[in-house]
């Protein structure tokens, strides 16, 4: 037995709890403590055990008046900070006074909400600036350039670039929120991966020419058919080799592979795999594991120069993820990038 009998009522507590006796010792450990703390607590004055003023505040305090208070207690599991919400109750023994210590793992709860706030920084940073350089120009062009034909045709052109960058991040963030909400019913349809390709090929084709690219596509020579939704297959696609054309110019080629169905370890099942390949400047491997991030870009300015969000292969892991499939990054500094989508066949 870990601690006192008198305490083994906590043991049916799923949350964390630990008992701090009159004498200021730590006198029981529920299961989800142990976990926690260890067993070596047990015995220990409460002081040496948790260590963070806050919690030592308060388990003090209610030591001596018996009210009940709450506080915040800091940990690490797993190579990641916890964040735990902690309720200190008095509790009569026979020796006295004992303070019973609850936590509350709220680690998730604080991380989604550093997400929204991250997120919601994010979004405005994006629109703030397209927003100031309009707001600008309105301004020059009611003033200064009124009269300036030149000046003002200039300005337009670069306003009406701005609005677009605007709608641009309009568009994946509604794109984006559409697929998170729809995540988890996956799609089951049947969708010809490889006339998708040579319809987005063809559609992206003048985009490459006048970038200097070229798509080359190789394709099975049967149809490849898996379930899903045509229109996210189709967003991968273009996603893909939009950003393969732009940040992979400098090869002057992007290929564009499917296979036949195959095992595939990664699904533990059969599978298809689609690739994307540019020949360009290839990306740093610390960058690669963020890639997928909203707003994470690995050059802001020139992301923004050829017109990225800094969503779309945030939307690309999503769609994956709902059609039940996986997402590889592979790349070599100087050799160029692949994207590889694989995705079950039934």
């Amino acid at each position: 037995m870990s601690h006192d009998a008198q305490f083994d009522l906590i043991d049916a507590i799923p949350l964390p709890v630990l008992v701090v006796r009159p004498d200021e010792r730590i006198g029981a450990l529920n299961p989800a403590a142990l976990k926690l703390f260890g067993a070596d607590v047990v015995g220990r004055h409460y002081i040496t055990a948790l260590r963070q003023p806050g919690i030592l505040d308060a388990i003090e305090e209610t030591l001596r008046d018996g009210d009940q208070r709450s506080t915040r207690f800091l940990g690490r599991a797993a190579g990641r900070d916890t964040t735990f919400n902690v309720t200190i109750a008095a509790q009569r023994i026979a020796a006295g006074r004992a303070a019973v210590v609850t936590f509350e793992d709220v680690t998730a709860i604080e991380e989604a909400g550093k997400m929204r706030r991250d997120f919601v920084a994010n979004v405005s940073h994006e629109l703030r600036t397209p927003l100031t350089a309009l707001l600008g120009f309105v301004e020059t062009l009611r003033g200064a350039a009124r009269n300036d034909p030149a000046a003002r045709d200039r300005f337009l052109g670069i306003m009406e670039r701005e609005a677009g960058r605007m709608a641009r991040l309009v568009e994946d963030l509604l794109s984006l929120s559409r697929v998170e909400e729809d995540e988890r019913m996956r799609p089951m349809t049947d969708v010809d991966l490889g006339a998708l390709i040579v319809a987005t090929t063809t559609l992206l084709g003048p985009v490459a020419a006048t970038a200097g690219v070229r798509l080359q596509t190789n394709l099975p020579e049967t149809p490849v058919v898996v379930p899903g939704d045509t229109g996210q297959l189709r967003q991968v696609l273009n996603n893909l080799i939009e950003n393969a054309i732009k940040y992979g110019v400098s090869g002057g080629r992007v290929d564009i592979r499917l296979t036949p169905p195959a095992d595939e370890p990664a699904l533990r099942t059969k599978g298809v795999r689609l690739s994307v390949q540019d020949y360009g400047e290839g990306i740093a491997a610390h960058h690669i594991p963020r890639l997928t991030e909203r707003f994470y870009r690995i050059d802001t300015h020139r992301s923004r120069e050829v017109g990225g969000t800094g969503l779309g292969l945030a939307i690309v892991k999503h769609i994956v993820s709902r059609h039940r499939g996986r997402l590889r990054i592979d790349s070599e500094l100087g050799k160029g990038t692949t994207f590889a989508v694989i995705l079950p066949v039934t």
